[in-house]
């Protein structure tokens, strides 16, 4: 990977409702956007019209406010890995969820090998390709886990060692069926990383993601090698929202009958 460009700089005007922010669950949050003259609302889960607007992601969600996973979730990878003297440069990493580039970006500032990135949007390649060019050596818009379909020839092709995903999971933007999907495309042996609300491992959860997820921590085909929380951003009236990181390695492919 050649130069890193720099993070656009657009400015928008943006507004936090006023209404107790508390009545609403995180996935349901919304704020304003005033545009020539008028006000627009956008849930902060509707990333296609987020995306659309250049440098409104990082602006929203990086310095308002303060999140911080791509970097903690790509450390957590390269601490782990460097433990166990692995080479954190051999990985060819499969990136679901990609978005707009941010962990590509945090990726390719470390050296890996390759970089592909996936996502459902095709907003989100474009993004990539209007602010962050270059940074994956291919990016694909599919939709994975759909009932029915075949894996994808392509993907494989890539050999990867290593899947990375990060504030994607558990709020119905990745279903369980296409994270199993990605975690089957990488080699037996290699990295996982990723990261999820601190919730989704509490006993008191029992959405579909979240007994997903806790069913994989336990079973023969994931070893955690590292699992952290810390303080993923602010929600917006300043509370401090908590996420776990993760990472560990793949012993083998996640069957369709698993969490059935």
């Amino acid at each position: 990977m050649t130069g890193i460009p720099p993070r656009p700089r657009f400015r928008h005007r943006i507004r936090f409702p006023a209404a107790d922010p508390h009545s609403l669950a995180q996935d349901e949050a919304h704020f304003s956007l005033v545009e020539d003259g008028k006000e627009v609302s956008i849930r902060f889960h509707d990333y296609g019209a987020i995306y659309e607007r250049p440098g409104l992601y990082e602006q929203l969600f990086y310095d308002r406010l303060k999140c911080q996973s791509p970097e903690k979730v790509v450390d957590i990878l390269r601490y782990t890995m460097e433990t166990g003297r692995e080479n954190f440069s051999e990985l060819r990493v499969l990136e679901f969820g990609a978005g707009n580039g941010m962990v590509g970006e945090e990726l390719a500032r470390h050296g890996v090998a390759r970089i592909v990135g996936l996502d459902i949007l095709e907003e989100a390649k474009m993004a990539t390709d209007r602010d962050r060019p270059g940074i994956y050596d291919e990016y694909y818009v599919r939709e994975l886990g759909m009932p029915g379909t075949e894996p994808r020839p392509e993907l494989y092709e890539w050999r990867f060692n290593c899947l990375i995903t990060v504030a994607a999971l558990g709020f119905g933007d990745i279903p369980p069926s296409a994270f199993r999907e990605a975690f089957n495309y990488v080699e037996d042996g290699g990295w996982i990383a990723f990261n999820i609300k601190e919730t989704f491992l509490d006993n008191r959860d029992t959405s579909g993601f979240s007994v997903f997820i806790k069913n994989l921590i336990l079973t023969e085909y994931l070893d955690i090698h590292h699992l952290e929380r810390y303080q993923h951003r602010l929600s917006i009236d300043g509370r401090p929202l908590y996420y776990f990181g993760l990472a560990g390695r793949k012993n083998a492919n996640i069957p369709e009958s698993f969490g059935s």
